[in-house]
């Protein structure tokens, strides 16, 4: 049985006061704009299919069954189920954190983007095999791997994770 969090300190800010809720919703949100966006791009485009936008920029359908950067895409299906088992668990780890850690908006704000956006490629490989990926920057006939929200919200969380350690350790330093 799970003990429930500690009470939050009197005169603690408003976000601890909540909980993990106004997170989950941020979550939420990021969750079905990666879904929303998604089921436009299977509705509108067939694989490869792509449109120009500017000089380095291009929607695309693309379908990734690795993880980041497309690795192990070639593998013969099993690491469908891998990556899945891997969101899945970041998922848990990160309600927990998000438990234990409640009221530290930089933190929270970073699991949350995370989590939104772990949960919707974890959805895509369900649903599909694959992760749908459509953002396609390019520069010089080279293409960045193309990518998708649910990335985009995982990328900016680990900025801001960095970014939550590096207050931190100054505060820790002073």
């Amino acid at each position: 049985m799970m003990a429930a969090a500690p009470a939050p300190a009197p005169g603690a800010s408003p976000l601890a006061r909540a909980g993990i809720w106004p997170w989950l919703a941020l979550a939420l949100v990021i969750f079905i704009a990666d879904q929303w966006t998604k089921v436009l791009i299977l509705g509108h485009y067939r694989l490869g299919d792509y449109t120009p936008v500017t000089g380095f920029f291009n929607i695309v359908r693309a379908h990734n069954t690795g993880a980041a950067f497309s690795f192990l895409a070639g593998a013969s299906g099993w690491q469908r189920w891998l990556f899945t088992a891997i969101g899945v668990g970041a998922g848990v780890f990160i309600v927990w954190m998000l438990v234990k850690h409640r009221g530290q908006a930089l933190f929270s704000f970073a699991m949350a983007c995370i989590l939104g956006g772990a949960v919707g490629n974890v959805v895509d490989r369900l649903m599909h095999g694959y992760v749908v990926d459509f953002l396609d920057f390019h520069w010089g006939g080279r293409h960045f791997p193309a990518f998708n929200l649910a990335d985009s919200a995982i990328t900016l969380g680990a900025v801001c994770l960095i970014l939550d350690e590096l207050r931190r350790m100054r505060r820790g330093a002073a």
